[in-house]
């Protein structure tokens, strides 16, 4: 799939993302900061996502980490699973890269194993680039990027040891581990969206997290990685599942196919030596 063949959905998608990213860099430079800032465009952003979802798809479900849940989403067809700022303290600190806006769509097939994410996009608008299933679209030059050089989320690779980004607030008790055993290093970056955009764009080789997260938090990130060839499961190795009535979905691996084994049992290995 290439820009010129991308399904409808999957247009709008990127569309929603560009749109949504734009308003919150304009946000970024009008006044407020911090806290106040990440409120403002979360509810900005949000109010954005819905009222393009209901004039492009009205008979589609929405499940967004700004609004209530209609549980009527979980016997629904078609579900946009949304989160308008992903990354909100990055976000609201003004010159940070690493924040996101997730926009994906999940759909039904007759078999419960076939329902799955159909398309996805994860804006990095202080980048100016939109990571969907085939590509990045590129549409505005970087803004307020903190400095990292190179124009990305992650300063350039010096060496050739694999990166494992994570959280700096909550990484997860084997995350030694999965250094040791794919001989990589940590290193902290905001956002899911943000973290699981440095694998696909190559600036990252695996994302490891156990901290928390829901459904919004993840789906539109494993959507595009899994589209462009990369593992995005559980730390179990099992299948993320969505719109599921349960939101919470508190875990996640997104890594480069061959290093799946390697991290993966390294995390089986420090669960059993916990028992």
């Amino acid at each position: 799939m290439t820009a010129a063949t991308r399904t409808p959905d999957q247009q709008l998608a990127v569309d929603l993302a560009i749109e949504a990213g734009r308003l919150l860099v304009d946000l970024r430079s009008s006044g407020p900061t911090g806290r106040e800032l990440g409120d403002i465009g979360d509810r900005r952003a949000n109010t954005l996502l819905l009222e393009r979802l209901a004039a492009a798809r009205p008979d589609d479900a929405v499940l967004s980490e700004e609004s209530a849940d209609d549980l009527a989403r979980v016997d629904a067809d078609r579900v946009w699973i949304i989160d308008p700022v992903d990354g909100t303290r990055e976000y609201g600190l003004g010159d940070r890269p690493d924040w996101a806006v997730h926009v994906a769509l999940w759909e039904r097939a007759g078999d419960p194993a076939l329902s799955r994410l159909t398309a996805a996009a994860v804006g990095l608008p202080a980048l100016g680039v939109v990571p969907g299933v085939d590509d990045d679209e590129v549409y505005a030059a970087p803004v307020g990027n903190g400095g990292v050089d190179g124009g990305g989320l992650l300063p350039p690779r010096t060496g050739s040891r694999p990166r494992i980004v994570l959280s700096a607030s909550r990484p997860p008790r084997f995350a030694d581990a999965v250094a040791e055993a794919v001989g990589g290093d940590l290193v902290p970056l905001g956002s899911a969206g943000a973290k699981t955009a440095a694998v696909v764009r190559g600036e990252a080789d695996a994302y490891i997290h156990a901290g928390g997260q829901y459904q919004w938090d993840s789906a539109a990130p494993a959507g595009v990685a899994l589209a462009r060839g990369f593992v995005a499961v559980r730390i179990d190795g099992t299948p993320l599942e969505y719109n599921v009535s349960d939101t919470y979905l508190p875990d996640l691996v997104v890594c480069r196919a061959d290093l799946a084994d390697a991290i993966l049992g390294a995390i089986a290995d420090e669960g059993a030596a916990k028992r």
